[in-house]
């Protein structure tokens, strides 16, 4: 995988909220946070150049709540509801018109530079073709005329038959200004081309179309009070960046397997969708494009009840696929009941959250 400029993302980064999902459309903040924080997401964009296949994907990056959750609360990331941001940063009085205009010229200037280097690429990989042909290794020693079509063009022909009386294929060279003919021109004869002729017709190729990935300006959050994972979120101060504090949103909401997610990402695994297993989430121990999945885990609630077959069903998948049907949940800890209270008096302070119980089944044939 291709690394990243560590330097260009700035914690905490937004992770936006469109239609219940939470989408990331930067390819530097996605690399980061699959590099640095094991979250791997699942590219759900089509691909410019093959938008008629979904073999490959790119960007946007979806993120499951749980790994949106789990970034909030690291205080590396925070939630922006994507069509309020857009609509008070674009659409209402976030932008000027200077903005705008500077903005689309800067759009305009990085499509005149990828059209550079698509013709700089060419170019070079015409020399290269040029110099495998002649046997000559460096270009330099191609004669100059090789390089103008015309001259090619003629080459071609001059291998191919010609009738007599066909004057169709033949070459005419071309006379710069102020220089004669040796013979007079006829009367069927194109007056020649001149330089400035040539250099009009020669004009630069438009710009390509630049699709920008990011906001504009970059969104960035600064908490005023607290981290985004506390008990209280605060609103974020957004005002500089054209977004009010209506525009952030809370921690997402996430199933009873969290914990159990929360869990394996702290022991370094990767964690994706498990439906292609029928489980909710599948373990990587490194990197998904590295390694095979060791676990397909299933998150519960510690009193959650569940039947035997679904155990013995998990096991028997698990060993077919050649990986550990894991099963766990938060275990609750009993009343705190040191303080005299009777059961008929416990509070919700005294109901505290236990350690991650997880249990790994195999099943082996007789």
């Amino acid at each position: 995988m291709a690394t990243t400029n560590s330097n260009s993302v700035s914690e905490p980064f937004p992770i936006f909220r469109l239609a219940h999902r939470y989408l990331l459309y930067d390819v530097d903040t996605i690399s980061y946070i699959r590099a640095k924080y094991n979250i791997a997401g699942v590219l759900i964009g089509g691909l410019p150049q093959a938008p008629q296949q979904n073999v490959f994907s790119g960007i946007p990056l979806e993120l499951m709540p749980e790994e949106a959750r789990l970034l909030v609360e690291k205080g590396v990331a925070h939630i922006v509801d994507d069509t309020k941001a857009h609509k008070e940063g674009f659409l209402g009085d976030g932008l000027d018109e200077g903005d705008k205009r500077a903005y689309k010229e800067g759009l305009k200037r990085q499509g005149t530079a990828a059209v550079k280097q698509v013709e700089k690429r060419k170019e070079e990989s015409s020399k290269a073709a040029l110099s495998k042909k002649l046997g000559v290794s460096d270009w330099n020693d191609i004669p100059e005329d090789m390089f103008r079509p015309s001259s090619r063009a003629c080459a071609k022909k001059k291998k191919g038959r010609r009738e007599p009386g066909d004057v169709s294929g033949a070459c005419t060279p071309r006379i710069d200004e102020g220089e004669q003919s040796l013979f007079g021109a006829g009367g069927n004869s194109r007056p020649p081309l001149s330089r400035q002729t040539t250099n009009a017709s020669t004009t630069s190729p438009p710009p390509y179309g630049v699709t920008p990935a990011t906001s504009y300006p970059p969104l960035s959050a600064q908490p005023s009070s607290g981290l985004p994972g506390s008990s209280e979120v605060s609103e974020l101060d957004l005002g500089k960046l054209h977004i009010n504090g209506s525009s952030a949103q809370a921690l997402p909401e996430v199933p009873p397997s969290y914990p159990l997610f929360k869990h394996l990402h702290e022991k370094d695994y990767f964690m994706t969708p498990g439906l292609r297993f029928g489980c909710q989430y599948t373990a990587y121990p490194g990197d998904p494009l590295r390694f095979h999945s060791h676990f397909l885990a299933n998150g519960m609630e510690w009193d959650e009840e569940f039947s035997l077959l679904d155990v013995v069903g998990g096991g028997r998948l698990g060993t077919g696929v050649k990986k550990g049907f894991l099963i766990g949940g938060e275990e609750v800890r009993k009343p705190n009941t040191t303080s005299g209270e009777t059961n008929g008096d416990v509070h919700d302070e005294d109901m505290s959250n236990g350690n991650i119980r997880a249990f790994c089944i195999e099943w082996a044939g007789m």
